[in-house]
């Protein structure tokens, strides 16, 4: 059985921490930042961390890897495609790999980064879960700095495809301010309106909003809803442009919450 516990670094990181609660063994993901896995490695003596897992380059991804490298002498594994600091098992689209005696799905999801993957387990022990990075967020998705609409509209509708009840672990606390804009694309979602409410509850106690799961994001999510009338109707209404494509819908809707 597999736990998660959620680091935070920066001002609104999450730094996954994956544990065998069984063996005490646990797995670091993202850790843009050495110092709050340190910090919890030193207030828990009998855990061992034996992997480092990266789904892209960004430095408040990366930034901490070559130190806890250094100190706990785990295994780093991340994109191929990239370059990764320490770097022990490059992983790409296809391959599998195990983690804490778990077998994970690795993703390549470019959009956000050209190299971006993620990371899928869908073991009988554990509900599924996905390590999502920076390409699907809670309500929302990363910004293409490297890739195009076709591409990263790919690269989300493939993640939507997941069994409904996967969790989806992603690596930033954006969940508010993604789901004004949704309720901005879709005033008369009354699930994102339920959803709003329970988040801004949230983050007023300073609470965290992750993870989420699949099925929610399809309801909730304006990324993951560009085939919806309403939607189009959104996108056609920002851009004065018939879209034609799903991603163009898309493609309206990033280009809009980049300035939102």
């Amino acid at each position: 059985m597999l736990t998660f516990t959620a680091l935070p670094a920066f001002n609104d990181n999450y730094i996954w921490l994956i544990q065998d609660t069984q063996r005490q063994l646990c797995a670091a993901v993202d850790p843009g930042d050495a110092q709050p896995v340190l910090d919890w490695l030193a207030d828990h003596p009998q855990w061992q961390l034996t992997d480092i897992l990266v789904t892209h380059y960004h430095h408040d991804h990366i930034g901490g890897v070559s130190t806890l490298k250094e100190a706990t002498q785990a295994k780093v594994t991340g994109p191929a495609r990239e370059t990764i600091p320490s770097l022990d098992l490059p992983v790409d689209e296809g391959m599998h790999i195990d983690l804490l005696g778990h077998t994970v799905q690795v993703f390549a999801v470019p959009g956000h980064t050209l190299g971006h993957v993620a990371y899928f387990c869908n073991s009988s022990n554990n509900q599924p879960w996905l390590l999502s990075g920076d390409t699907l967020f809670a309500g929302g998705c990363g910004r293409m700095f490297e890739g195009h609409p076709e591409q990263m509209y790919a690269s989300l509708s493939r993640l939507a495809a997941l069994p409904d009840d996967t969790l989806v672990y992603c690596t930033h606390e954006y969940t508010l301010s993604n789901l004004l804009f949704a309720q901005a694309v879709e005033p008369s979602n009354q699930d994102i309106q339920q959803r709003l409410d329970t988040v801004r509850q949230l983050r007023a106690e300073q609470r965290i909003t992750l993870p989420s799961y699949i099925a929610l994001e399809k309801r909730t999510n304006p990324f993951l809803r560009c085939e919806d009338p309403i939607v189009i109707r959104a996108a056609e209404e920002k851009s004065q442009i018939k879209p034609t494509q799903n991603y163009e819908v898309f493609a309206t809707l990033r280009s809009w919450k980049d300035t939102f």
